[in-house]
């Protein structure tokens, strides 16, 4: 049997070290992990609540409309309903996109270093991926525009950018937008859109109306804390939302993800509590690792990238031994750094110690 030719450059995504695979490695017992930018908060209680209640019918195929979780979403949004296309996380739906808009002799313009999926499936569909560098951890508006020509079909710009942090302003997204052909999509990437500090929040998705060509994704599995539950969501024309639930699997979501998801809109105080904490944990080890005279990036996610005098790679094992898992610069596509997700009060003050430790 023989896979397209483009596959035998190509290799599976690797996971982050995950926790028993750490434990058995080093012997430990007690594993913090920092690295996947998951919510150390748990998920709502009203969520734990209703889950046992989900467990009849699990013979039965879920609603492949998603009907619940598409009604209450789309009146919280304002917008219909059929702009709406769920996913198995929003990972999935960069796959859709990229299925349903790129084949061989298209190109699609994105950032480097940012989340690498929008490069990875354009790749298995035979597009030419333009990557733009990075300045100081924000989008290179300017050279992305100049470099969309009559075969780009998409540009994909990550919104809080994974790994570094930074967003996009509202401002130059409107002008990214209006220079952008309209021919041209525009993948706006928020996956940590609820982590964003409410003064500078964008409210992108109020702009589709004015620009059709845009598509914003956001996901459940970040503040929501409903990562294993995979469920995300895009919102677009309803022409571009055809095209793109054409091109989507039928029954993608589960029952149990569709109605955890629609529950998870409701709890309110867990959302802030979420988002409150962040900021606060945030800021106090912003001000750690200025003391230890190490820089970052601007972030306004829930995570940190920061910057080493040493690889990533060094610090990331020294603090697997202590019993904490981060993300290397190495593997993110930015060396001399670490990705940190940001976690309890009591677990970023003990990761700080540590990494005083390793720098002394």
């Amino acid at each position: 049997m023989q896979a397209k030719k483009v596959f035998q450059s190509m290799a599976p995504y690797t996971p982050g070290k995950q926790i028993e695979e750490v434990k058995k490695a080093y012997g430990l017992t007690k594993i913090v992990k920092l690295a996947s930018n998951e919510n150390p908060f748990g998920y709502s209680d009203k969520v734990k609540q209703a889950i046992p209640t989900m467990l009849d019918d699990l013979e039965k195929y879920p609603d492949g409309n998603a009907s619940v979780l598409r009604e209450k979403l789309a009146s919280r949004l304002d917008i219909a309903q059929e702009q709406l296309i769920f996913g198995c996380g929003s990972d999935e739906i960069i796959d859709i996109i990229c299925r349903t808009y790129l084949e061989p002799g298209t190109n699609t313009v994105t950032a480097t270093p940012t989340f690498p999926q929008y490069r990875h499936n354009a790749v298995i569909q035979g597009a030419d991926v333009k990557e733009i560098p990075l300045i100081d951890g924000y989008h290179n508006l300017e050279a992305m525009l100049q470099q969309i020509d009559e075969q780009t079909r998409v540009v994909w710009l990550c919104s809080p950018n994974n790994p570094t942090g930074s967003l996009i302003s509202r401002d130059k997204l409107i002008d990214f937008l209006e220079r952008c052909p309209s021919e041209v999509m525009v993948v706006l990437d928020e996956a940590y859109f609820e982590y964003i500090e409410k003064s500078s929040n964008p409210n992108s998705i109020g702009l589709i109306e004015q620009y059709t060509n845009l598509v914003v994704l956001h996901t459940f599995s970040k503040a929501y804390g409903l990562a294993n539950l995979r469920v995300g969501y895009g919102v677009a024309s309803q022409k571009v939302a055809t095209l793109l639930n054409i091109a989507r699997g039928p029954f993608n979501t589960t029952t149990i993800s569709q109605r955890s998801a629609a529950i998870s809109l409701d709890d309110a105080d867990f959302l802030e509590k979420t988002y409150q904490e962040n900021l606060t944990n945030k800021k106090a080890f912003m001000k750690e690792c200025e003391e230890m005279g190490l820089s970052y990036y601007d972030s306004e996610a829930n995570f940190l990238f920061v910057k080493l005098p040493t690889s990533g790679d060094a610090l990331t094992e020294y603090l697997l031994k202590q019993g904490f898992i981060v993300r290397s610069g190495e593997a993110l596509g930015h060396p001399n750094g670490v990705r940190i997700t940001i976690g309890s009060e009591e677990q970023m003050n003990e990761l700080a110690s540590h990494m005083k430790a390793f720098l002394s």
